[in-house]
């Protein structure tokens, strides 16, 4: 990709009406001596390319080495975040923001409701069942009693369809590995049941509740479970009541490594419907197994990755599909197994101008959730594609629910917002009108905050779109600081919700910015293939944008502005400090990909080359290298002052990429701002992480940033 000249840069903020950035270091805040990160003569030959890879030996994240640069390191970052004295009044306030109720959609199965609920400050939210909406709820299962300190997480969770049994899954210290288990629903007691080694995985009861389709990996090593390669996907079914050793293979491809699947049953429980995937590429084959017959084989369906496909439902041997198949956008099809051919395949909704994101069948009718520029919409149709009716909302926000089966009259969704904390509505499908059943109470006003939706033009000329939250009245005048997130990967849609860290953060003067980057599904399949592999400069550009956008409007200025993203937002973060640094007064690379020469060495990795590529091809090669945050780490820089966040027991993103980056970043920097690395335990990718650790991580990023942005300072705004 590209690095940026002043001169260009300097006229293009001229352009913008907004005053040149001079390249200088930032001051200390205070002085830091960093542990010592010893280097090897690591090198490797990419394409006739040498690359150095001085810290290599921190991938090992069992080594007594490797365990003593972790303590170091935190001895550091704690000892720096303890000389910070809002950080206590922001966890705090954090606290008391944090202590609402939190509930999940609510579903039926076998004649039962089933939701969960958080109190407040439970560690993990409870899962509650009851007969009637009216009922007293009665606790199904509390995960808050697996481990004292919250660590131990639902993983997921399916209910037969008599509605007398419970599959889970939990997840401890945030590991993607999972453990499945039965549990009687009428006695709350635990069947013999334990499935291990469980991973990425649906489950699907047939509908005689005898058992369920799963997907696993074969046995790891136990010593290098966290970081080894994850290959060899397998579905199988196991018979409740039945050990592991004893389940039934049902589909598996020893010809291709990469290949996962995902079972999905039928509502009339006729047909398996498998989903094989490859990587991450939301372009799916699709299989199906005939239940009604013994021993019947597995039919390919669609059996090429050209598209997306998700099964809705089916009439006997007709299967709808939401798809992008000839429809960026997306658009419901309906495929006759007898006659699947594509030419005989029968739309039913085309595509329109706004995304399909999801599709059910509730009641007879189809409910069709779009996105209209990063906000939701909910469209009801029949099941031969009319429009019946669009379910009105309480404004800017995003929905999610819809669940049920053909035969039930009503359904449940959510409702959020970033000033809106997370309501949920049941829908009454016969009359169309949605009534609240769980609102909770926060502790702020929302009235006093905004939000709006800014557009702004990237680099190459490309229309994005940006929420900009905070108090009203909002001063123009560069002083504000302000913390923009992005993602920009992967298919996902980055869309409004609420959060009481966010909420926090505005309390405090500050604005919330959220930029919807190509690569993420906000505009369907072109935008984020326009972030993909050879084209993911267009996502680092777009982020680019966003901040000098802000910044010429006043909203805010290089010293007060902060980036953060998590995961595939780390990487984001990462390749944006690195191309402008002085562009940023903070960055938060949270669990990022950050080395992007080796990211598919490691656990799931290898599927992230769909939108990444490979450093094994030569033209991909030369695209990573170009903006891989670790290595475009220049020595004798002047980067903002930087808070790289990682977990110990993250088997997704390994940590290794977050310790080198440090190493490497802590070497290069020239100024004074602090590079610290905050490394959690008994912490995982961010999936099930208990509350208390929240509501500390959070702190520690808002404590640093009104250190690093120097909020209880006046803005210098002048001189940038």
């Amino acid at each position: 990709m590209h690095m940026r000249h002043a001169s260009l840069v300097a006229s293009l903020l001229a352009m913008l009406g907004a005053p040149a950035l001079a390249q200088t270091c930032a001051p200390a805040t205070a002085a830091l001596t960093y542990p010592i990160s010893k280097k090897v003569d690591q090198q490797d030959s990419y394409h006739g390319t040498t690359i150095a890879d001085p810290y290599r030996w921190l991938e090992d994240a069992n080594s007594d080495e490797t365990h003593a640069w972790v303590e170091a390191q935190n001895k550091v970052t704690q000892s720096w975040l303890a000389r910070i004295p809002e950080r206590a009044g922001i966890r705090t306030r954090l606290t008391r923001l944090w202590n609402y109720e939190r509930y999940s959609v609510p579903f039926k199965e076998g004649g039962r409701y089933f939701y969960s609920r958080n109190d407040g400050l439970q560690n993990q939210s409870v899962l509650y069942t009851m007969k009637k909406l009216g009922d007293t709820p009665r606790v199904l299962l509390d995960p808050n009693t697996l481990a004292a300190d919250g660590t131990v997480a639902l993983a997921g969770t399916k209910i037969s369809p008599n509605g007398r049994l419970l599959a889970y899954g939990t997840a401890a210290s945030g590991s993607d590995w999972n453990e499945w288990k039965v549990r009687d629903i009428d006695t709350g007691r635990d069947l013999a049941d334990h499935l291990k080694w469980v991973k990425f995985s649906s489950t699907a009861w047939t509908r005689d509740s005898r058992g369920f389709f799963y997907s696993r990996y074969d046995e790891p090593k136990e010593a290098t479970k966290l970081a080894d390669v994850n290959y060899f996907q397998k579905l199988y079914f196991h018979k409740v009541g039945t050990p592991q050793s004893a389940d039934t293979l049902v589909y598996d491809r020893p010809d291709q490594k990469e290949w996962g699947f995902q079972g999905q049953v039928s509502d009339d429980g006729r047909f398996l419907i498998i989903t094989a995937t490859k990587g991450t590429a939301h372009k799916y084959r699709v299989f199906y197994k005939d239940l009604s017959r013994a021993n019947s084989p597995v039919v390919a369906l669609i059996d090429a990755f050209e598209s997306a496909y998700s099964f809705i439902d089916n009439d006997g041997p007709v299967f709808y599909f939401n798809t992008d198949n000839k429809a960026p956008r997306a658009r419901i099809i309906a495929i006759d197994t007898r006659k699947p051919a594509p030419e005989n395949w029968k739309q039913i909704v085309p595509e329109s101008a706004q995304t399909l994101v999801g599709a059910s069948m509730v009641n007879n009718e189809l409910v069709a959730e779009y996105l209209a520029d990063a906000r939701s919409m909910v469209k009801l149709f029949d099941r031969k594609g009319k429009l019946v009716r669009e379910l009105a909302l309480p404004g800017i926000g995003s929905v999610s629910g819809f669940n049920g089966k053909r035969s039930d009259s009503e359904t449940f969704y959510s409702f959020t917002g970033f000033t809106n904390p997370t309501t949920i509505y049941r829908l009454d499908m016969q009359s169309g009108k949605s009534s609240v059943f769980r609102q909770p109470k926060v502790d702020f006003d929302p009235s006093q905050y905004e939000t709006r939706q800014q557009f702004f033009t990237s680099r190459d000329g490309t229309r994005v779109p940006m929420f900009i939250v905070s108090k009203k009245g909002l001063k123009l005048d560069g002083a504000n600081p302000t913390y923009l997130y992005g993602y920009g990967g992967f298919n996902i849609s980055i869309t409004p919700s609420f959060s009481p860290a966010n909420l926090a953060w505005m309390e405090m003067g500050g604005v919330y910015v959220v930029a919807n980057l190509r690569g993420g599904g906000e505009y369907g399949e072109a935008w984020h293939e326009a972030g993909t592999k050879l084209h993911k400069q267009n996502v680092f550009d777009d982020f680019i944008g966003a901040a000098e956008w802000l910044i010429a409007n006043k909203v805010t200025s290089p010293s007060r502005l902060a980036i953060g993203g998590g995961s595939n937002g780390g990487l984001l973060v990462g390749a944006a400090m690195t191309q402008r640094p002085e562009l940023f007064g903070a960055a938060i690379p949270q669990v990022g990909v950050l080395d992007m020469l080796r990211f598919h060495k490691f656990t799931i990795g290898w599927a992230w080359t769909s939108d990444y590529g490979s450093s094994e091809n030569a033209d991909e090669f030369q695209a990573l290298l170009k903006y891989s945050p670790l290595h475009n780490l220049k020595p004798g820089s002047c980067y903002p002052a930087t808070m790289i966040t990682t977990a110990d027991h993250d088997d997704r993103v390994v940590p290794a990429h977050s310790f080198k980056f440090a190493a490497t970043a802590q070497a290069a920097q020239a100024g004074g701002a602090p590079i610290i690395i905050r490394i959690d335990t008994k912490a995982g990718h961010g999936a099930g992480k208990p509350t208390a650790k929240q509501i500390e991580e959070v702190a520690d990023r808002w404590g640093f940033l009104s250190k690093a942005l120097r909020m209880n300072e006046p803005a210098k705004v002048a001189a940038q």
